[in-house]
């Protein structure tokens, strides 16, 4: 049911704007804590839930695990955010971003991957690392 997922996806988009990253919407949904669906219709539901209910948060930062949205608004936003759109399929475009930097993937225990995780190699990091 839409009204109770979409507390906890909000919550993950929250995690996301702070991170200042990405996420399809089967990791999304999973951190959740539910399945996205059949081509990622609960997800979608959920969306619809959170840009009526929260419009304030980043609700464009989830993305469709095929790496396309609707060219529109969504399009927009991620162009503004800094990703590379390019025309794909009918009325949907192709998300292009720096996957290893700016995709987050959390992992089994609730943190994040390798994939995703700060350099270590920095010593000058002021924020001590990604929230979890």
């Amino acid at each position: 049911m839409a009204s109770t997922r979409a507390p906890a996806v909000a919550e993950v988009l929250w995690e996301l704007k702070r991170a200042d990253k990405l996420a399809t919407y089967c990791n999304i949904a999973t951190r959740a804590g539910f399945s996205a669906g059949a081509n990622g219709r609960a997800m979608i539901t959920c969306m619809k839930t959170i840009r009526r209910d929260w419009p304030h948060l980043q609700w464009w930062r989830a993305i469709r695990d095929d790496r396309t949205v609707l060219a529109g608004e969504h399009a927009e936003e991620l162009e503004e955010w800094g990703a590379t759109i390019t025309p794909g399929e009918e009325d949907r475009v192709s998300v292009e971003f720096d996957e290893e930097t700016k995709l987050m993937i959390w992992n089994e225990d609730g943190g994040q991957s390798l994939a995703s995780a700060p350099d270590d190699d920095s010593e000058d990091d002021d924020e001590g690392g990604e929230e979890e």
